[in-house]
């Protein structure tokens, strides 16, 4: 009986730590962790980019294929004009950045969302930045910026049926600006948030939620917090709809 119980704590503890392979996260709380510091709100979007990358680095060495960010969504045209200039030009310092860092760490980059609205510079680096990191192999990483989830599905829609094809859930995800990416596994919302604010939609269809009381910028330079999501993940008891040994068959293309 003991050598059997010995084999069973081995076991466990042999056993393999499930990690989601795409993470996405709603990068919330910028302006009021800047105000709860007596510091100009725009001072928040500057703290909230800060060690992106090495929060990239952290997830994908640790075996997460994708990760996510949800910078700007249709609806924060309605911001000030200051604000909405700051961060156009803080995204585009971002993106041209983050050309090294596709080449150094071989990292795949999208940009989803409509450009329509996207200054000329910033448009074009968007576009530089997909082309130039395509055949990257070492793990994807997503910008969601000028995104809004309800309105990439009517896109999508309205291209199904212009293609006159019969839509199956494979052949509708075809059209989607996110059709090549990975369904969400885990969904992180940051600021005591509790809503998924059009982020999305046809990626979360599964995905386990997980909404933390920290600001964006405090979360994005705190590895316990990086591995505080990994353990809730490892936590989750993931049915989809069926039983425990169910599975959610999405897949990458």
């Amino acid at each position: 009986m003991f050598r059997i119980f010995k084999k069973k704590v081995h076991d466990v503890a042999n056993a393999p730590v499930r990690v989601p392979q795409h993470i996405a996260f709603i990068c919330d709380g910028n302006r009021r962790w800047a105000e709860a510091r007596g510091l100009p709100p725009l001072m928040g979007h500057k703290a909230g980019i800060a060690n992106f990358e090495n929060l990239v680095d952290w997830y994908i060495a640790r075996g997460v294929s994708t990760v996510t960010f949800f910078i700007f969504s249709t609806e924060n045209w309605n911001r000030s004009k200051e604000e909405v200039d700051y961060l156009m030009d803080l995204f585009y310092t971002e993106l041209k950045k983050n050309m090294k860092h596709a080449l150094e760490k071989n990292l795949r980059y999208r940009v989803v969302g409509s450009r329509d609205r996207l200054p000329k510079r910033l448009a074009h680096m968007c576009d530089k930045l997909e082309e130039t990191s395509a055949e990257n192999t070492g793990g994807t990483v997503v910008f969601a910026l000028n995104y809004g989830g309800q309105g990439e599905i009517i896109d999508a829609v309205n291209a199904a049926v212009a293609a006159g094809e019969p839509v199956t859930r494979e052949t509708f995800e075809t059209f989607l600006d996110t059709g090549d990416l990975l369904p969400i596994d885990l969904m992180v919302r940051t600021s005591n948030e509790y809503r998924i604010s059009n982020f999305l939609l046809w990626k979360l269809a599964y995905a386990e939620l997980m909404f933390v009381p920290e600001h964006w910028p405090d979360l994005v330079k705190d590895e316990r917090m990086w591995q505080r999501t990994l353990d809730e993940y490892t936590r989750r008891d993931r049915r989809f709809g069926g039983g425990k040994k169910a599975n959610y068959a999405g897949k990458q293309k």
